[in-house]
């Protein structure tokens, strides 16, 4: 009932409003690229010398409201991009009235200035132009100014660069790319999982053509579910956030993927030493419809299976993963078009290992399945709306098997472990440009979510279950929003992007309902100087209940119940950016503040797992606290010539704090590092050959290890566990080992760092373009520390040992080499 009111007085406010609007002339149209059709995502569209301007959206369709009559431009206005652009081929056209032009650019398209007067839509084809090799990070802001954009915190990555960043075994990563970025924490070594800004792996975003993708990890979180050939557009927001997106704390990462050529087949692929991947799309009918096709497959498990010896003792691996992406893209009329696109992909783990009596059989399976069916319809040249069906579905399934075999007993023992949640929602938006100020968006997005998270240990030896977990409970529950945003430029000194989402959550026995106000301020100084504000509150109404930390596969997904309450936090940062001379270099600085309220953590001890027929919950095992985290950010990025690149660095402070954890004081979780760096660069050589390379560094992850261990006899008062066979002896016939611990997460692990490096060769040929790449990853073979364990070492030619920490790296010193093509 209160979505029903809320959506009533929102579409009477959009009513009102367009009733305000002025006048002035407006023109409107599609960016295409010239020789496929496909739509152009992120040109700018603006007006020389004047600050008015505009993007295209993801169908490549423009709008843009010219000043009223008289207006005159603004001095030196877009001069700084005026300038970056002359390296690159213009075609400009016969204007009939310069002040009604338009210019249209693209970083690595030809720019074009076309005469506008007495028109009210057209289409314009970009050509292919000189690249401008710009960095990975660019602004998606008109006048490509880091100073004039309004927004803080969001970074588009043009996805034709993520195959320039070297990447281990020579796999392309977006994610890990997403890693190079200040503010973004990484998580064990190789893997994809990211903290942003002192949030767990749980609290950021990830869609996938609007569709989330709960667990955005292939091969155990090495390698992400992104294949890189089907990405047309990635953006990071990390604070700042439009009221548009909510249901996380920490960050959002929006992707979509490409379509289709409406003129030609093309193709693309590429061979490597972990995985292979194809790629085709073409027109369905020449200039309406298209579809693209993409599959990935990994060989892992052959190679390990083919290099491993073949005998009892001996692991025999099964391990591999896929994906498929699908998108078919129509245009029914020129006001109308309809997209359906799909991703599914599935990760493999199977093993058996004999040991004496005892046979181990052990499995890991899990995938995500996405899927949009999108309608987009144009009103008119200011108003459009976008209308959407969602699906999305993340299963985990973990079986461990033991069999013991002797003369007088034969047990079996099985444990499983399930975490599954699959969403079902509707989206609508509508997009309107209420004259040259006010860019306005209002939407209502409405979920439906089945979660199905269980776990258990049986002895099939004396159960009767059909192996089924008998303790999974299904939950179902809604969770909704509607939001209004406005972009405003009241001058050519102030951008304004306030906006305000109401969000509600129902649970069978509770519901919630929560404002969320969302601002970014920006003042643009002379010479090329902006100073910048934002403040946002976000809902979080599900959750990762996690041993680790880590962002591992194992984590089971809950919601929000009447005992676990939603997560919150509120953010605000402040910072500047600072465009120079050159205009190929700028600097960024942002600070800021977070905190966050009810986040969850498993209790000391607790775990998922329990005895089949036991009547524990979950939610008896997990507790609430709080934690805040702090810190600045900078980043000096370069965007042309034949070297780019980018230095970032981040200092932070991450805390938590529950009551029923380190006996209620504040602690460092594990994800916080005071200290992170990283330098990337490229450098082009000729137009044929590339050097790229890639240096992090890192403050170690904050673990929690024992300060000392020690023996205890099971007679020993102290004795904590005495558990007897059925026969009524003590299953234990010796000591026992005892750990002491500290406070949590007090010692820190040594400091990371790592140099990767590539080497590109590119050749064009008349119908086919490839690539060879030779690559090192940690090219100085460090050897980081990826856990640490308490063991006992002898004295030389004694029986006597002493307690030793050691420190256990994964990833030495790794080449690898790769071969790419496309026509």
């Amino acid at each position: 009932m209160v979505l029903r009111s809320a959506i009533v007085i929102f579409v009477l406010a959009l009513l009102s409003f367009s009733l305000l609007a002025n006048s002035s002339p407006v023109i409107s149209g599609y960016v295409r690229e010239k020789g496929t059709n496909r739509p152009l995502v992120g040109v700018n569209v603006y007006i020389p010398n004047t600050h008015v301007g505009t993007t295209t959206d993801a169908a490549g369709y423009f709008s843009l409201t010219f000043p009223a009559a008289g207006t005159r431009p603004t001095e030196a206005a877009d001069a700084s991009a005026q300038a970056s652009l002359t390296s690159l081929p213009v075609t400009t056209e016969k204007l009939s009235r310069p002040e009604l032009a338009l210019t249209f650019s693209l970083v690595g398209y030809e720019t074009m200035t076309v005469a506008a007067a007495d028109k009210k839509s057209l289409t314009v084809w970009l050509a292919v132009g000189q690249s401008l090799k710009e960095v990975v990070v660019r602004s998606s802001a008109t006048s490509q100014r880091l100073s004039d954009q309004a927004d803080m915190g969001r970074i588009n990555l043009p996805v034709d660069q993520l195959a320039k960043i070297p990447a281990l075994l020579g796999e392309k990563d977006l994610l890990k790319v997403i890693q190079l970025l200040p503010g973004v924490q990484k998580g064990s070594e190789g893997s994809t999982n990211i903290y942003v800004r002192g949030g767990g792996p749980d609290q950021n975003l990830i869609i996938l053509d609007d569709a989330v993708i709960y667990n955005p990890s292939h091969l155990f979180g090495f390698f992400s579910v992104f294949n890189g050939d089907v990405l047309r557009n990635v953006e990071l927001t990390k604070s700042g956030f439009p009221a548009h997106y909510g249901g996380r704390l920490s960050s959002v990462i929006e992707t979509t993927t490409k379509e289709g050529s409406r003129e030609t087949l093309h193709g693309a692929g590429s061979v490597g030493l972990i995985a292979s991947r194809l790629t085709l799309d073409g027109p369905l009918k020449a200039g309406k419809a298209s579809f693209l096709l993409s599959g990935r497959r990994s060989y892992y498990g052959l190679i390990s299976s083919l290099l491993q010896p073949k005998n009892g003792s001996a692991l025999a691996a099964n391990t591999y993963f896929y994906d498929l992406n699908g998108k078919i893209t129509v245009e029914a009329s020129p006001n109308d078009k309809l997209t359906l696109s799909g991703y599914s992909g599935y990760d493999d783990f199977q093993n058996t290992r004999n040991v004496k009596n005892t046979t181990v059989q052990s499995g890991m399976n899990w995938g995500n399945t996405a899927g949009t069916l999108r309608w987009q319809h144009r009103f008119s040249n200011k108003l459009s709306s976008s209308a959407a069906v969602l699906f999305s579905q993340y299963h985990l399934r973990v079986s461990n098997q033991e069999t013991i075999t002797n003369d007088s007993l034969n047990r079996t023992y099985q444990l499983q472990y399930l975490s599954g949640i699959r969403d079902v929602s509707l989206k609508y938006d509508i997009d309107w440009l209420a004259g040259t100020a006010h860019h306005i968006r209002i939407g209502v997005l409405s979920t439906y979510h089945h979660f199905a998270p269980g776990a258990a240990v049986q002895d099939v030896t004396t159960s009767t279950s059909d192996g089924g977990l008998a303790n999974t409970q299904v939950i179902n529950t809604i969770e909704s929003g509607i939001y209004a945003e406005d972009q405003w430029q009241p001058d050519n000194h102030w951008r304004i992007h306030g906006g305000l989402r109401l969000s509600h959550y129902q649970h069978p026995n509770t519901q919630f309902l929560r404002p969320e106000p969302r601002l970014s301020v920006a003042y643009v100084l002379t010479d090329n100087w902006s100073v910048k504000g934002s403040y946002a509150r976000m809902n979080q109404y599900v959750h990762i209940l996690s041993n680790t930390g880590l962002g591992l596969p194992t984590d089971l997904w809950v919601p929000t119940t009447g005992r676990v309450k939603p997560q919150q936090s509120e953010q605000i940062a402040a910072g500047f950016a600072r465009d120079f001379s050159a205009k190929t270099l700028s600097l960024t600085v942002e600070g800021y503040y977070k905190s966050m309220n009810n986040i969850i953590s498993f209790r000391e001890g607790a775990t998922f797992m329990n005895p089949v027929g036991t009547d524990s919950r979950w939610e008896d095992n997990v507790t609430a606290g709080r934690g805040w985290a702090y810190g600045a950010e900078a980043m000096l990025q370069k965007r042309s010539g034949r070297l780019s690149g980018w230095v970032g660095y981040t200092l932070s402070w991450t805390k938590w704090q529950f009551a029923e954890l380190n006996s209620g004081r504040p602690f460092f979780p594990r994800y916080d590092r005071r200290h992170n760096v990283s330098i990337v660069g490229i450098f082009d050589f000729t137009p044929r050959l590339r050097l790229s390379a890639t240096w992090v560094y890192g403050t170690g992850q904050a673990l929690t290890l024992p300060l000392a261990r020690y023996m205890v006899n099971k007679n020993n008062p102290l004795q904590l566990v005495n558990t007897t066979t059925e026969g009524g002896s003590s299953e234990f016939s010796r000591n026992y080992m005892v750990r002491d611990y500290g406070d949590r997460n007090s010692f820190r692990a040594e400091a990371y760092h790592r140099l990767d490096v590539s080497l590109q060769y590119q050749r064009r040929g008349k119908h086919i373009e490839s690539v060879w790449e030779l690559g090192v990853y940690n090219a100085y073979n460090r050897q980081n520390p990826f856990y640490y364990a308490m063991e006992s070492q002898k004295y030389p030619g004694t029986k006597v040992a002493r307690t030793v920490l050691r420190r256990y790296s994964l990833f030495p010193a790794i080449p690898s080499v790769s071969y790419a093509f496309k026509f």
